[in-house]
């Protein structure tokens, strides 16, 4: 038997291959508003250190590429418990959440060679931060979905 959920409302089974696929391309939904919210506060030159660049538009592609990625774990991860976009902005701002603490807290800091951030996670550019990472998941759990519904 094949491994599929039934994703409710949305009335189509999603493969986990599905969900991968499904949650990439949210994740680009979510990856471009992030983006465009990085790139108003002049972070995407940080995001382009990741591979040893300083340029905004070399952060932004690299920004997206690992935005398609987060989203692929959404969609795996989350993607079989949303059937509903209340569901979907629900589990999103979940996984946003925890992608705060992951990424701009502990993996991101840690390539830059400053270690875990755990300690800064108040500061103002933490709390901005989170609430990038919350719309970020938001957006790609309302698109999540949408881009089911879509492709089906």
């Amino acid at each position: 038997m094949a491994d599929v959920s039934r994703a409710g409302s949305l009335g189509v089974e999603t493969s986990p291959g599905r969900r991968l696929t499904g949650g990439a391309i949210a994740g680009l939904v979510g990856g471009v508003l992030f983006g465009l919210m990085m790139g108003m506060m002049g972070m995407l030159p940080m995001v382009a250190g990741l591979v040893g660049s300083n340029n905004a538009a070399v952060g932004f592609v690299v920004h997206m590429v690992i935005s398609a990625i987060i989203g692929a774990g959404f969609g795996l991860l989350f993607g079989g418990r949303v059937s509903t976009l209340q569901d979907g902005a629900l589990w999103g701002a979940v996984y946003g959440f925890i992608w705060w603490i992951l990424g701009p807290l502990l993996i991101m800091p840690t390539m830059m060679g400053m270690g875990p951030q755990l300690g800064m996670a108040l500061s103002m550019p933490m709390l901005m931060s989170l609430v990038g990472h919350l719309l970020y998941g938001i957006a790609t759990g309302l698109a999540y979905p949408k881009v089911l519904r879509r492709f089906s």
